[in-house]
């Protein structure tokens, strides 16, 4: 076998990306580029049927979104030849050629009415359909006209070896006559993908425990073809919060590039799904690209499911957010709020950059931060607020004859207060709210800022709003209630 670590990634172009793909994706990926090996992105078109147009571009784009990068794909061919199913169809025939000639291929004889009819005859013996079994005793010619199906070389138990699951086997029962090349010319998956392992040279196959069942098949394959096994590396599921079954596209299981367009980060989506089934063996807990294939190893592959746990995705997409230089932060909000913002009346690039800290502090995805503009949540600093007067006392005040000195004084003092920063303004206020009562000052400074009873504190919103702002609705207020 090659002593290069070459590994594949080989989705069918259906249209649609699922985390679990994009974790072996990335597993093969890790354990390709850790080992100084091969990453092949190879695509499996074979079942026209399924294709959706675009979905190469889609898958391409998936991958590239995460910096996952590939030796050879599609858009790059290997000393090989292409990584499209469809342009190898040569190779197929030529290896189901020498299955033939070894006496281990045969053109299926029968119509699908007599195949119909030997189903229904093991449904009412209640035993399950072999093809074997109806095996015709002389093959005829193949002439690409019909099916062509394996003759299985030896019905036996098979025993192999798998990277994390240790010895696995399976009886004879799942052992048939399997279809190789179907009537349209096109190879089955069986059949295609062990071609393009062999001819590609790939060492190791990760992918999920649902193509264990199948395994013994796949071994009956590269026994009639006489080639050595790759190395077999089965992937835990992924399940879902409750731990119930796997997550799956009814259960809320999305694209990965819907992941991107609800605002989570490459950075978050990667850490995160190469926690779901593999255990770095450290405290580490937040890991880069780079990082992640330092530290990945087939070794600390579980065996168990692992939990797709969406809280702990959306924290950890706030970690990464908040690692983000501001200028970063702009352009990350951009596709959600841009043409809200821009309808905003008073709304201005300087004000919006004072807003964003108190946005980025309770932001853990940006479709959030578009439905709270679109929800008015920040009309207060882009619109002209109509104050109710009646909101403005403290729970401690008399009336609003209490109100007027407090706010006439705060006016005297952000007169000459440094609007650099939150922290600048509550130096000045202080020492006042202190000395007359910290809510009965800075309730009515908030309240007189925003024109609401709920918002960031007085500090914060001042310092949003700058000073020319924050002296005229002080004042607004003043004359409100006078």
């Amino acid at each position: 076998m090659n002593d290069k670590i070459i590994t594949r990634f080989a989705p069918s172009p259906t249209g649609f990306m699922h985390i679990g793909s994009i974790r072996t994706a990335l597993f093969a990926y890790l354990y390709a580029r850790k080992n100084h090996g091969d990453f092949i992105l190879r695509i499996e078109d074979t079942d026209k049927s399924r294709e959706v147009t675009g979905a190469i571009e889609h898958i391409q784009e998936s991958l590239e979104w995460l910096g996952i990068s590939w030796d050879y794909g599609p858009n790059k061919p290997g000393p090989f030849g292409s990584c499209i199913q469809s342009d190898r169809l040569d190779s197929y025939r030529k290896y189901a050629r020498v299955l033939i000639d070894k006496g281990l291929a045969y053109p299926d004889p029968y119509t699908a009415e007599e195949l119909d009819v030997f189903r229904q005859q093991a449904k009412d013996a209640k035993k399950p359909f072999l093809y074997r079994l109806h095996r015709p005793e002389s093959f005829a010619e193949w002439d690409g006209t019909k099916a062509l199906r394996l003759k299985v070389p030896e019905i036996k138990r098979y025993t192999w070896h798998d990277e994390v699951r240790g010895e696995l086997s399976a009886g004879e029962e799942m052992l048939d006559d399997i279809i190789l090349i179907k009537a349209d010319g096109y190879p089955t998956y069986n059949f295609a993908h062990i071609i393009d392992d062999l001819e590609m040279g790939v060492t190791h196959i990760m992918r999920g425990d649902e193509f264990i069942s199948s395994t013994p098949k796949f071994l009956s394959i590269y026994d009639a073809l006489g080639i050595p096994y790759p190395k077999f590396v089965t992937l835990p599921p992924i399940l879902k919060d409750d731990k119930s079954k796997k997550l799956g596209k009814r259960d809320g299981a999305k694209d990965i590039l819907d992941y991107r367009e609800d605002g989570y980060l490459p950075e978050t989506m990667l850490n995160f799904l190469a926690l779901i089934g593999w255990n770095p063996a450290t405290e580490q807990e937040f890991f880069s690209l780079t990082e992640l294939t330092e530290a990945f190893s087939i070794d600390h592959i579980q065996k168990s499911g692992g939990v797709f746990n969406s809280e702990k995705l959306l924290w950890m997409n706030k970690r990464y957010l908040d690692k983000l230089s501001i200028e970063d932060f702009i352009e990350y909000l951009k596709p959600a709020v841009a043409e809200t913002i821009s309808k905003l009346p008073l709304f201005d690039e300087e004000t919006y950059h004072r807003l964003l800290p108190t946005i980025r502090e309770r932001t853990h995805l940006r479709q959030a931060v578009k439905n709270e503009f679109e929800a008015g949540e920040y009309d207060w600093v882009f619109k002209d607020i109509d104050l109710d007067t009646k909101i403005l006392a403290w729970k401690n005040d008399s009336g609003l004859s209490d109100v007027l000195p407090r706010l006439e004084k705060l006016i005297n003092i952000l007169e000459t207060t440094d609007f650099s920063s939150p922290e600048a303004i509550k130096e000045a206020v202080w020492p006042y709210a202190e000395e007359i009562g910290r809510g009965e000052v800075l309730w009515p400074m908030r309240v007189a800022i925003t024109g609401r009873e709920k918002s960031p504190d007085p500090f914060n919103s001042a310092y949003i709003m700058g000073k020319p702002q924050t002296l005229e609705r002080l004042k607004k207020a003043c004359a409100k209630i006078v």
